[in-house]
């Protein structure tokens, strides 16, 4: 068996692990419900390898196909969207998969049309475009943070569904994925946030003050999950308490809903050294920062 025939094996088993997989996603909050053992970070990186080939894998088809496909984040504070990103970009081209996280909109884009400023960022052909929170602020954050009306919030449920129509009816293949976390991990991630100095980026006022209003976000969250899962574009609901695990088994899934094929071996070798010709490096173009380590 070849190679890439191996991996592509191997991802099958994956996916049909994942299917098999219990659905933990509706324990009461606050419960923890008994989740499995944290996985050992060996074994997470072992998978994560093979699942990161895969997203190659999948990037060189989306270019070769002009495939365009739109993934959405969304989540409580904390529940590990960012991370879950990261992973699934960093060994992929920055040139193909698009993390777009946008800041709080100004007057300009407050007075566009909702849905306008995500839209300038939807993929063109041969993209994976990644948002990183969404459209959907305007179901979530927004109206339990006060920022815009019940009404607007109403009128976003309404029409979302049909935007989204639009864009699979225009070739783009969108997944939408809900990462939940109980209030209890909650409450660790966000309190390492400010202990840690390495994480104090990802803390603002927002997170403290929607963490207080957890309940109410969460209620958002039920109605804009039974208002906007459509046969076109359903969401997709993941327990994140396990990190390493919510972050093999998104991307597990996520392969799942493209229909890539792995490209063929590459029949390409190293050329023999270069020849230095001669040259000898000048002084100024040596090394010249301290070198504590």
């Amino acid at each position: 068996m070849s190679k890439a025939n191996k991996k592509s094996a191997h991802r099958k088993d994956h996916h049909h692990q994942a299917a098999a997989a219990p659905d933990r996603s509706a324990a009461p909050d606050g419960a923890e419900a008994g989740p499995p053992k944290k996985m050992k970070r060996k074994k997470y990186e072992r998978e994560m390898r093979i699942l990161q080939g895969e997203l190659v894998a999948m990037q060189e088809w989306v270019k070769a196909t002009g495939a365009k496909v739109c993934i959405v984040f969304e989540g409580v504070d904390s529940a590990g969207k960012g991370g879950t990103i990261r992973r699934i970009t960093e060994r992929t081209s920055p040139r193909v998969f698009k993390h777009i996280a946008l800041p709080a909109p100004d007057a300009r884009v407050k007075s566009q049309m909702y849905v306008q400023r995500y839209m300038a960022h939807f993929p063109s052909a041969g993209e994976v475009v990644i948002f990183d929170r969404s459209w959907y602020n305007r179901a979530g954050v927004e109206p339990v943070m006060g920022y815009c009306t019940q009404e607007e919030t109403k009128r976003f449920l309404a029409m979302v569904p049909l935007v989204e129509k639009a864009m699979v009816d225009d070739g783009i293949i969108l997944i939408k994925y809900f990462l939940n976390v109980s209030r209890d991990e909650q409450t660790r991630r966000l309190e390492s946030r400010i202990d840690d100095p390495r994480k104090v980026w990802k803390l603002s006022p927002t997170d403290l003050k929607s963490y207080r209003r957890r309940y109410a976000y969460l209620r958002a969250r039920d109605t804009m999950l039974v208002e906007t899962s459509s046969g076109w574009a359903p969401w997709h609901i993941v327990d994140n308490h396990d990190k390493k695990r919510g972050r093999l088994n998104i991307i597990t899934h996520l392969l799942s809903q493209i229909p890539y094929e792995p490209p063929g071996p590459m029949d390409v070798k190293m050329p023999k050294p270069p020849s230095h010709s001669g040259y000898v490096e000048p002084e100024s173009s040596r090394p010249n920062i301290p070198t504590p380590f």
